[in-house]
């Protein structure tokens, strides 16, 4: 968690729209610019307002300050940058190869590296704190090793400046990218995108699996939870019932599992309960969630691409309303949420939150859900205290367990190992070490522990892993179950008394307690 890379969310500079329901046009009857200038990027550009990125281009956060940075300078110092490469469709002009260059040069520009005014109306005025940290840090740098844009737009204006001084700006208003154009249609620019995306800086394979399921529910989900239904509207073309619904629940969805935002060395239990908010991991474990949530008991679909396009928006809905029904069983003040506390369930022992301890309990609970298996969440309560007593004494072999797991595999381990650990001390039994490790199928040395520093310095994860130690052996607990309370997110008020048998609404009369133990348990 020390030492995260920061990237500079540039998504708002270039707006996307669908080329594939655009017309294109014969480039051959069309006059094409060669270059692009600054001045392309000005106010009364006529060029500007037709600029578009493909609404399936990936994200534009994919460079860290520095890359941001050097971009600008290697253009104000006049040295090669490679061309920028553009498709004309009837009515816009769409960025193929290039999207990053030319949003890094406009930022500069608008001084708005992903926390300006055009940013914070295009995120809904919802700007992550790790966001604005990218963006400063940005600032920051580019006044110390280029000055502002504004501040040579002003010697530009400025009577007698020295030769060198004049020679310099004159050449910043006249410098340009080089332009390159794809001809042919909507189905030529797309393949030429992927084509040229395979070299360079080349798609992951959650970008490469977006863009290829672009219409699918849970892709479209995915993306909408991302920004909480902020950002470029994927899902713009539906009718308007289906678009506030999508946005409606993506809002709720980013709030339960990415609020509050996580910071290092952790100083608090009110953890988010899908990590932080990253785009990259924080979308494959998005894809994930919606997709378990979506299976029925065949466990179909498997895959997103299993799916067929959503053409009306009402999929998407149906994927959204699965995964807020999942969601809101792990957590939240529903009757019947578990309300499970992230730091014992899905923070590894130096507080780093982990994918697969979230997705693993996730995995259970919605195949128990899909099954209505009615012994699951009682027997599962009945033992909660000692389950989760045994998961924090266990914290760093089971991180070592999933980190000797194949990736691949890792989910129904942990899963399969949850169930284990349910299964037995339900029936009175505390599994060793020894059990854990021989359940989960790993084979050969388990080594466990964190690795010390040399130093007298204290590092962010032993901080962080002190804290979660002192603080949970302090933290409230239900005392219907004796499991961990997480009050923050998730607390019931139950009448120790109940009303039907005269119990009163005081202080004295009222216990905090997890809303499945109260509403389900006590009934």
């Amino acid at each position: 968690m020390s030492g995260k890379k920061k990237f500079v969310n540039l998504d708002a500079m270039i707006p996307r729209a669908d080329f594939a329901l655009i017309e294109s046009t014969d480039l051959h009857s069309t006059a094409q610019i060669q270059t692009l200038s600054l001045r392309d990027f000005q106010p009364d550009s006529p060029l500007l307002p037709n600029l578009r990125k493909p609404d399936f281009q990936r994200e534009t956060n994919h460079w860290t300050p520095v890359q941001v940075v050097s971009l600008i300078r290697s253009f104000f110092e006049g040295d090669l940058i490679p061309s920028v490469i553009l498709w004309s469709s009837t009515s816009s002009v769409f960025v193929i190869d290039g999207g990053h260059r030319l949003s890094a040069l406009r930022a500069w520009i608008l001084n708005d590296f992903g926390d300006g005014p055009l940013s914070q109306q295009f995120f809904g005025y919802q700007i992550t704190e790790d966001q604005k940290k990218a963006a400063a840090e940005t600032r920051r740098l580019a006044e110390k090793e280029i000055g502002s844009w504004q501040h040579w737009s002003a010697k530009n204006q400025q009577p007698g400046l020295p030769e060198e001084e004049r020679k310099r700006v004159k050449d910043l208003s006249t410098r340009a990218l080089q332009v390159q154009w794809v001809w042919g249609d909507a189905d030529k620019a797309e393949s030429s995108f992927f084509k040229i995306n395979k070299q360079g800086t080349p798609l992951d394979d959650v970008e490469t699996l977006l863009i290829s399921n672009r219409k699918k529910p849970c892709a479209i989900a995915a993306r909408s939870i991302i920004r909480a239904g902020m950002g470029h509207k994927y899902w713009s073309s539906f009718p308007g019932d289906a678009r506030i619904k999508i946005e409606q629940k993506s809002r709720e969805l980013f709030r339960i599992l990415f609020e509050p935002e996580v910071n290092t060395p952790i100083k608090t239990l009110d953890l988010p309960l899908g990590g932080g908010v990253g785009v990259r991991a924080a979308l494959a474990l998005l894809i994930d969630f919606v997709l378990l949530a979506s299976r029925n008991q065949q466990g179909q679909p498997v895959s997103v691409g299993d799916q067929p396009d959503d053409l009306t928006g009402d999929e998407t809905v149906h994927v959204l309303e699965k995964s807020l029904y999942l969601a809101q069983r792990i957590t939240g003040n529903d009757k019947g949420s578990l309300g499970l506390h992230p730091a014992v369930y899905f923070y590894g022992p130096s507080g780093r939150h982990t994918a697969p301890l979230f997705m693993g309990m996730a995995t259970l609970i919605a195949r128990k859900l899909t099954d209505n298996d009615p012994k699951f969440f009682p027997k599962f309560t009945n033992c909660r205290k000692k389950l989760e007593d045994g998961l924090v004494e266990h914290k760093q072999l089971i991180a070592a367990i999933i980190q000797q797991t194949r990736s691949a595999k890792r989910y129904d381990t942990v899963a399969n190992l949850f169930k284990y650990l349910i299964e037995s001390y339900a029936n009175g039994i505390n599994p060793s070490e020894q059990d854990l490790i021989e359940q989960a199928g790993v084979t050969g040395k388990v080594i466990v522990g964190i690795e010390e520093g040399k130093t007298a310095k204290f590092s962010e994860e032993t901080k962080s892993a002190v804290f979660l130690r002192e603080a949970l052996a302090n933290a409230l607990r239900c005392p219907i179950c004796g499991g961990y309370l997480d009050p923050n997110k998730s607390v019931s008020y139950d009448h120790k008394t109940p009303v039907r048998e005269g119990g009163v609404g005081t202080g004295g009369n009222c216990q905090l307690t997890h809303p499945y133990c109260n509403q389900s348990v006590k009934q």
